[in-house]
């Protein structure tokens, strides 16, 4: 249960960063507060006068004005009180007396009800921060305390209340430079409406940690020494995302989460502007800069005052790391956003000149909305278009609002109409102009789809489609359409992995497969998945043959095939160059990883020229192998019947069993598919690749490197 917070505690905290406070004109708000909230209770059984003296404990927090104190400690009294306007006018004065009535109309208000309503709602709302923006603030930290003390309540009244701060408050907070506060409203509703989304994110999450071991310690004192060493004061701050950041990145990029690697975001907080360039010239000597995720709001700030220089780096085992530059005085700005008006340092009213004042940034704001004014819907998507900058507004031709995540596309746009638009989509047209389908859509512009029967999603589509409902569809539809397909491949790749181990892939056997790997005794269903990828062959035989799948005879033991490493150091190959025995190698130590092993052509090995310290000689240990180094083979063949069983059965020939399918294009006459296949060593690919470039069915084939192929394609 929560502690009142007593009168003296918070007298000392606002006293702390405004020794002028009016002392004796806070003790008598929170003595009358409490008199006239006597009796009340919350939801949770605690005495109700502890919420208001917590929201101003908060607002205390952001060095807020006395008048801001008060009105939080007085915010619910004539909502719920017998107290009226002119008791708090008279008592307290008019300033107050008018925040309060400000706080309590806000609260009346029903911000996501229906459209007609919530545009007159939020005519009323604006007019409320347009009179005076420490109103909204009161209400947003008033939002912040409920949230973070919802469980009390009903689940239906949380699950919309939750939604309302999801949809406005956090959006709000976001808008007035608030983000802080914008992140911890959003997981908290995120906790609410998707508690099982929220509490798997988190299990990974630690399970990451427990993994690669202290990350973000690691990454910092990276950062911190880069700054040593170009004699950069400064203050390095690591901090991993929210849940409901991971989650929303994993749906926008329609990902997993072992997929997403910008989960960590630091901040160098310098002492001067020319800091702030040289530390970001510092960071990106020191690591490779992520293309088109560079944006310097110091030279053009946001309108609400927010400045700072955001990069994104390949920082530690390649994973990506946001970077924040900033100045002090620009940081204050960022975490208190337009509050910084009113904030006190040193007991005077803060002079930071970074701080935008709430009268312009207010007039500015409203501007456009009093353009709207006589127009519910026009006035209603320009403030959706200001609060929700990641968003894009798009309409349709009989003039209804699609909201779509920004980079988004026409392809996104006809399956967010339906599914069956999105699935006969041929074309589409903007702002009556012909577009390709991949054009990325902006705010405002007019989507007609273009339609035809018989038109079916393609499989290119996957790169085209930005939004996890479109990607969705286009699996589904590809998945339905193939099938067939994949039958008849997974059948192929059935034969060829059992007869690698003499038995027959016979139906009986198929459906025992099945129902062991929880798919009824669905042998289609079996072959089906083989046939798409989402199943390997040697799975389905380690199923049935355990015994015989892991025969080795007098092969090498996969996990000591490397020679060079000290006791107990632990490898993996490389990812990027997939070295097999037989081939010159080199290991290059990496923290929480071991040694990687990479080809000595690789061309990652030029990012640790000047790392000498972290190469190892290394090289394969002499005699058989076992078959189990996977190797990426890019093949394009003709677009012909039984073409791709006749690949499976050469590379079956060659014992050489396929991992994964994957088609990287299609075409009406080629298919260009990269094949994944056990090997093991050199010679064993020369065998399998000599044998496939001799098929008159194969147009090219080169060894895939992740990044560029051998044929130096780019993937």
């Amino acid at each position: 249960m929560e502690q009142l917070i007593p009168i003296n505690e918070l007298v000392a905290r606002v006293r702390h960063y405004n020794p002028r406070t009016d002392e004796d004109k806070l003790r008598r708000a929170y003595g009358y507060a409490k008199q006239v909230h006597s009796g009340q209770k919350r939801r949770s059984g605690e005495p109700y006068f502890t919420h208001p003296v917590a929201v101003a404990s908060l607002l205390a927090e952001q060095r807020l004005d006395d008048a801001t104190i008060i009105t939080a400690i007085l915010h619910d009294t004539v909502e719920d009180t017998d107290a009226t306007y002119s008791d708090i006018a008279e008592q307290f004065g008019t300033e107050i007396a008018e925040l309060v009535d400000g706080v309590t109309k806000l609260t009346n208000l029903q911000l996501s009800s229906t459209e007609t309503k919530q545009a007159e709602n939020f005519r009323k709302l604006f007019m409320a921060m347009s009179k005076d923006l420490r109103v909204i603030l009161v209400k947003l930290f008033d939002r912040l305390h409920n949230m973070r003390t919802i469980k009390s309540l009903p689940q239906e009244k949380q699950v919309r209340k939750a939604r309302e701060t999801m949809d406005i408050y956090a959006p709000l907070a976001g808008r007035m430079g608030m983000q802080w506060m914008r992140d911890e409203l959003e997981d908290l509703s995120f906790q609410v409406l998707n508690p099982e989304g929220r509490i798997s994110i988190m299990r990974r999450f630690v399970k990451l940690q427990g993994e690669a071991g202290d990350v973000i310690g690691r990454i910092k004192d990276d950062i911190e020494r880069e700054m040593g060493s170009e004699d950069i004061p400064c203050e390095v701050i690591g901090r991993a995302k929210k849940p409901y950041s991971i989650w929303r990145k994993m749906e926008q990029k329609d990902v997993g989460f072992s997929r997403l690697s910008d989960i960590y975001g630091f901040r160098i907080i310098t002492e001067t502007h020319m800091d702030c360039y040289k530390a970001l010239g510092a960071i990106h000597r020191r690591w490779r800069s992520v293309p088109s995720r560079f944006k310097d709001y110091i030279s053009q700030p946001k309108q609400n005052g927010y400045r700072s220089l955001h990069t994104t780096v390949l920082g530690r085992d390649g994973k990506r790391v946001e970077v924040q530059i900033r100045t002090r005085q620009m940081h204050e700005v960022a975490e208190a956003g337009v509050a910084a008006h009113w904030a006190y340092k040193d007991g005077e009213r803060s002079e930071n000149p970074f701080a935008v004042d709430p009268a312009a940034w207010i007039a500015g704001l409203t501007e456009r909305f009093e353009a709207n004014a006589d127009d519910d819907d026009d006035f209603l998507e320009t403030v959706k278009l200001e609060m929700y900058p990641d968003k894009v507004f798009c309409f349709t031709p009989k003039g209804e609002v699609i909201k779509l995540p920004r980079g988004a596309t026409p392809l996104d746009f006809a399956f967010a109409i339906h599914t069956r638009i999105g699935e006969a989509c041929v074309g589409a047209k903007v702002d009556g102009r012909r577009v390709p389908l991949w054009t990325q859509l902006r705010n405002g512009q007019s989507v007609f789809i273009i339609t035809a029967e018989g038109q079916r999603p393609q499989a290119t589509w996957m790169d085209i489609a930005v939004t996890g409902r479109a990607k969705s569809a286009i699996r589904r539809s590809l998945r339905h359409d193939n099938r067939a397909r994949f039958v008849k491949l997974g059948q192929e790749l059935a034969r060829v992995a059992f007869e690698q181990i003499d038995k027959k892939a016979t139906d009986k056997a198929l459906r025992t497969a099945a129902k062991q790997l929880g798919l009824g005794r669905d042998s289609e269903e079996l072959l089906a998945r083989l046939g798409s990828g989402e199943l390997p062959a040697r799975r389905v035989v380690e199923t049935l043959y355990p015994e015989l799948a892991d025969r080795k005879g007098d092969e090498i033991d996969a996990k000591r095939s490397v020679l060079g490493l000290e006791a107990g150091q632990g490898w993996e190959r490389g990812q990027c160059c997939q070295p097999v025995p037989g081939e010159r190698i080199v290991g290059i130590t990496t923290p929480g990883h071991g040694v990687v092993v990479h080809a000595i052509d690789c061309n990652t090995l030029v990012e640790f020229d000047a790392q000498p310290d972290r190469w190892i000689d290394l090289h394969w240990h002499s005699g058989p192998h076992p078959a189990v180094n996977t190797v990426g083979i890019d093949l394009t063949i003709t677009n012909d019947a039984g073409v791709l069983g006749r690949i499976c059965t050469l590379i079956g020939e060659q014992k050489a069993n396929i991992s994964n399918l994957t088609f990287k294009d299609r075409k009406p006459d080629y298919f260009r598919v990269l094949v994944e296949v056990d090997l093991r060593d050199a010679e064993h690919l020369h065998r399998v690749m000599t044998a496939l470039e001799a098929e008159s069915n194969v147009a090219a084939i080169s060894r895939y490197r992740a990044g560029r192929s051998a044929s130096g394609r780019n993937e």
